[in-house]
């Protein structure tokens, strides 16, 4: 059993993230006391990169009002945090475009290929992925965990809040303040996935490992901001 002092913490954070909504891009006091930091400040490309490079991509992301974007078809390719993380929880704000598909991956083998898991993101009511079953939609471990049916998607144009918990093996997905998945790396049941899905070929796929965060480019509209992480003691 998880102790107190983490449910309260939990807590304590899905009142933090929706208190976030009314000023995006900044930190609380509070905030910046529990060690919290902004992988986005509202106005630059400032700790992003493309994949496998040292620089940000030229064409199909910007930082526009106030907003982190990929444009529809506009390229660029996936962006990844220039620091890697190995413990963190992670909360971001987004919205997808119509028919459109993107994700959060961490935990990758290589941190120069688009490969680990992902945090999906999709327009569930139009796009055609989302016919696949749950594991291809909104709030799942992609192709792996299927999420909460019961959970609270917003429909394409309007702000998702989430949040990623990666805590020594045990992590867990969030979408607009209830959990979607939780599981345990290296758990038989999450090795029996992998052995049956797209990454059961992938070399290192669901080891733990040390990487960077990376949003995906997936050819479709999406938008962040207010993305902020915390780093947690190492276990």
């Amino acid at each position: 059993m998880r102790s107190l002092f983490f449910q309260t913490s939990v807590l304590l954070l899905s009142t933090l993230v929706f208190a976030a909504a009314a000023d995006p891009n900044h930190l609380s006091e509070q905030e910046a006391a529990a060690g919290w930091k902004l992988l986005f400040d509202g106005s630059s490309t400032a700790g992003w990169v493309a994949l496998g490079t040292t620089a940000f991509p030229t064409k199909g992301w910007s930082a526009v009002d106030g907003t982190l974007r990929h444009e529809k078809s506009g390229g660029g390719g996936d962006i990844v945090t220039s620091e890697a993380h190995l413990n963190f929880e992670l909360t971001w704000e987004w919205k997808i475009g119509q028919s459109g598909n993107s994700g959060v991956k961490y935990n990758l083998p290589d941190p120069n290929k688009a490969v680990g898991f992902e945090f999906q993101m999709l327009d569930d009511e139009r796009h055609p992925d989302a016919g696949k079953g749950l594991i291809h939609q909104t709030g799942a471990l992609y192709d792996l965990i299927e999420p909460d049916a019961a959970r609270k998607t917003k429909p394409a144009g309007e702000w998702n809040q989430s949040r990623l918990l990666v805590d020594g093996t045990h992590v867990e997905h969030w979408l607009n303040g209830a959990k979607t998945v939780s599981f345990e790396i290296g758990s038989p049941e999450l090795l029996e996935r992998i052995g049956k899905s797209k990454y059961k070929k992938a070399k290192g796929f669901g080891i733990k490992t040390n990487s960077p965060i990376l949003l995906q480019d997936h050819g479709d509209e999406v938008i962040f901001r207010d993305i902020k992480l915390r780093d947690l003691p190492a276990k």
